[in-house]
């Protein structure tokens, strides 16, 4: 596609978002609510009651960005109980252990996803962050995740109008231990398989931050296959990554036309072809080596295609399989036969549920579930 056009008209721009348009109040809810949260005070079983039955395997949990809660979800039925864990929820992760760690704009909630309580909430040291509030410009926790041995989280800090932070979270003593400087606006947060390395991927900046885990010594690596013409009002943006498991190296989709393969290491980078001619955002890595691109629609309707998700072999073997509207992130399955894509999105155009997809057959259905989900993980 020829993007000299997109981005001449963009580069007047001013815009502080995910996707690269100017600030917005945030959209409008459109469909039905997530189930009433339980208060975050109220331990399982305080009140006399029976205590709820523990969480099954298998179920999902969503980060509702659109308001104060996660949302655990049946994977056949939908939504079945929510726990506040405080305002515009973005990413979270889960540990062995079952606790969920949740990035929201006052600090990382901790929710043991076995109750579905929520134990703690850390809040965040950096200054900068403004009042926590909702909307896909606020500051606060965006990309998130854990070290390999579950000792300490990593939360990558939106400080609106400059450069993010990257807060270490010890998981036993619940305190934040340290900080690090890294880009614009750190949508995504990944961990090397040793745990010697954290990569914050800083969506307005054009870049990914490479932290040393002991030291907190950073360098940046430029990642902007497109250049970086546009500046914030650029749609042409990193949003997420992965990390291959064989070699170490950071993968990052664009526009379903350019896979950017990163040594981070080393710096060096080179391209490979994609084929879903749309935006694309969440992105996750199933056992066997399988990628699964989240694609969001299109910059150019004129161009573009609309939303998908890409399932690409590790030998780079793509199969395209439209979805119904925007979508945001993805998790898979244990046996890497089905994805679960949330239908949150953090653009216009967003729907309270998930899209559950046979990786197989290419057939999809939806859920109901949460308030605008992003961040989702499989429990």
């Amino acid at each position: 596609m020829r993007r000299a056009a997109v981005l001449t008209a963009l580069a007047a721009a001013v815009a502080l978002g995910s996707g690269c348009a100017a600030p917005r109040p945030d959209a409008a809810r459109t469909t039905a609510p997530a189930p009433p949260s339980r208060p975050a005070s109220t331990a399982t079983g305080a009140t006399g009651a029976p205590a709820p039955a523990r969480t099954p395997a298998g179920s999902l949990l969503v980060a509702d960005f659109g308001s104060d809660t996660v949302t655990f979800v049946d994977p056949e039925r939908g939504a079945f109980d929510s726990v506040e864990v405080g305002t515009a929820p973005y990413g979270l992760v889960v540990g062995r252990d079952g606790r969920a760690w949740v990035a929201t704009a006052e600090g990382v909630a901790v929710v043991d996803t076995g109750t579905r309580e929520r134990l703690a909430r850390v809040p965040y040291v950096s200054q900068g962050i403004g009042k926590p509030e909702h909307g896909e410009y606020r500051g606060g926790g965006m990309g998130i995740a854990l070290s390999p041995d579950g000792r300490q989280v990593y939360v990558g800090v939106n400080r609106p109008g400059g450069n993010g932070a990257l807060e270490v979270v010890d998981t036993r003593t619940l305190e934040v231990t340290g900080t690090a400087e890294v880009g614009r606006r750190p949508f995504d947060v990944d961990v090397s398989r040793d745990g010697r390395e954290v990569y914050a991927t800083n969506h307005d900046s054009f870049d990914v931050t490479v932290v040393t885990a002991g030291s907190l010594r950073t360098r940046g690596i430029e990642v902007a296959p497109y250049g970086t013409e546009g500046g914030l009002g650029s749609w042409l943006k990193p949003h997420y990554a992965v990390v291959r498991d064989f070699d170490g190296k950071l993968l990052f989709p664009f526009e379903g036309e350019r896979l950017v393969v990163l040594d981070p290491r080393t710096g060096t980078s080179r391209v490979e072809r994609m084929t879903a001619d749309t935006h694309q955002h969440g992105a996750t890595l199933t056992d066997d080596g399988t990628l699964l691109v989240v694609g969001t629609g299109p910059i150019d309707p004129s161009r573009d295609e609309g939303p998908s998700l890409t399932v690409r072999s590790p030998g780079g073997q793509e199969k395209v399989i439209p979805l119904d509207g925007p979508h945001e992130d993805v998790t898979a399955s244990r046996d890497g036969r089905t994805a679960y894509v949330t239908g949150g999105f953090t653009r216009d155009g967003y729907w309270n549920g998930i899209t559950v997809v046979d990786l197989d057959s290419g057939t999809t259905r939806r859920l109901a579930a949460g308030d605008r989900p992003l961040g989702i993980a499989l429990l």
